[in-house]
């Protein structure tokens, strides 16, 4: 079934990357459509709940300076605030957030559904329409899974791991874009039909902590920077977007620090046999600034203690985010 309107631009994928290209294409007027295999997923935080730091802090700036909707999204969902290097010159600090998973995707779906220009439709992909003009072929729209067929004249496709995603835990494995969502496999496949080049992307999170079985008085608090006790209380909340404001935020939370030990790594140890890292099941590097618990005691065996900070997921859970 061909879909009666036709797009400029069509979005596969709701995630960080694919809720900005289909605001930023539909803010320059262009017709959009982005299709997701569930409209209540849109901007969800797959993994730990914050935005920017050291190592992607700028980039969340740099969309905000063209006009995207993270860093506003960042204010209105916030639960703590820092900027990290303060001591230092302004080249090299960076805001971190903390945001309630809940209160972000929600900033981003009203976002989404109120901007001009923007279709939204629940529908995973599994194909593309190409064409061949004689002398190349072009992609003309996306067919879904139950065969509705958008054309367009542009598909930007941000899939992200979802494209033939596999889930690793301990030993076992299964096909999954993310906990409790399915892969994209039809849509792997028809990429590779086309020949196009593709690669593996490779992420880690932990197990969330339920807050109600932490001793907090074993952990050293760590409240964000504004709030009583931490950096600048007289200077307020740190904003994040170019455009936010302070009383955008939500209330503010702190999270807290605490450290491994010697019996903390025997036990890790003890697991080096069932983890897919060392297995062999999984041969991607990890990111290079966010290693995993076990990457780190392997890898710095010397070390008896680090670091793992416990970030709050949200006002409105007991859940915890383990972070080193």
């Amino acid at each position: 079934m061909l879909y009666p309107q036709e797009f400029d631009v069509i979005v596969v994928g709701g995630g960080h990357a694919g809720t900005e290209a289909a605001l930023a294409s539909a803010r320059m007027g262009c017709k959009t459509l982005l299709l997701s295999h569930n409209i209540e997923t849109l901007g969800q935080m797959s993994c730990n709940p914050s935005i920017g730091g050291i190592g992607k802090g700028h980039l969340v700036k740099e969309v905000d300076a063209l006009g995207g909707a993270m860093a506003l999204a960042t204010d209105e969902g916030g639960i703590q605030f820092r900027i990290l290097n303060s001591s230092k010159g302004p080249a090299v600090r960076a805001t971190r957030a903390q945001a309630d998973r809940i209160l972000y995707k929600a900033a981003i779906r009203r976002r989404l559904e109120n901007q001009e220009n923007l279709w939204l439709f629940q529908q995973a992909v599994d194909d593309l329409m190409v064409e061949s003009t004689g002398t190349e072929d072009r992609v003309v729209g996306a067919v879904t899974q139950v065969g509705v067929r958008f054309r367009s004249k542009t598909v930007v496709l941000t899939a992200g791991t979802f494209l033939d995603g596999k889930i690793h835990v301990g030993l076992e494995n299964y096909a999954a874009g993310r906990a409790g969502d399915p892969p994209a496999v039809s849509l792997s496949a028809r990429l590779k039909e086309l020949k196009l080049p593709q690669g593996r992307l490779k992420t880690g999170t932990p197990p969330r902590l339920d807050g109600r079985t932490i001793d907090f008085s074993q952990c050293q608090e760590q409240p964000g920077d504004g709030m009583p006790g931490g950096l600048n209380p007289e200077a307020g909340v740190p904003v994040f977007s170019f455009m936010g404001r302070a009383d955008m935020h939500p209330s503010q939370m702190p999270c807290w620090v605490t450290h491994t030990n010697e019996r903390t790594h025997d036990i890790i140890r003890s697991g080096f046999d069932r983890s897919p890292m060392f297995t062999g099941k999984i041969e991607g590097v990890g990111p290079r600034y966010c290693p995993s618990v076990e990457d780190k005691i392997n890898r710095f065996a010397d070390k008896d203690s680090h670091q793992i900070f416990l970030e709050p997921e949200g006002l409105t859970t007991h859940e915890f985010y383990p972070n080193g």
